[in-house]
């Protein structure tokens, strides 16, 4: 399944928090190195782990959800089941450890 890239505040609650399964929520921002640094640890994530919809953020463009769920430092990464946060993850870090923070 490919990211999906969320740049409009209208796009969040179907892509996530309406989705059945499991979505890893990516909130970024192009100015942040650290984030950039992630773009391909998700790409990887996506790829190896197929039943996951990962779903990257625009925290310039789509402010909202960020605020609703307390995102204060980016690169954050929420983890949610059926609409429901279940795991968070703050920073950049490998792939692996990524994955193990998000119990993946």
């Amino acid at each position: 399944m490919a990211v999906v890239h969320i740049e409009n505040v209208k796009d969040f609650d179907p892509e996530v928090l309406q989705a059945s399964g499991r979505v890893l929520v990516d909130f970024w921002a192009s100015w942040c190195a650290p984030c950039m640094r992630m773009a391909p640890v998700l790409d990887e994530i996506d790829a190896d782990y197929p039943e996951l919809k990962v779903v990257k953020v625009n925290v310039e463009a789509a402010q909202e959800p960020a605020v609703r769920f307390g995102i204060d430092s980016i690169p954050a990464f929420l983890l949610f089941e059926n609409g429901k946060v279940i795991k968070k993850a703050i920073g950049a870090m490998p792939k692996d450890d990524l994955a193990k923070q998000l119990g993946l």
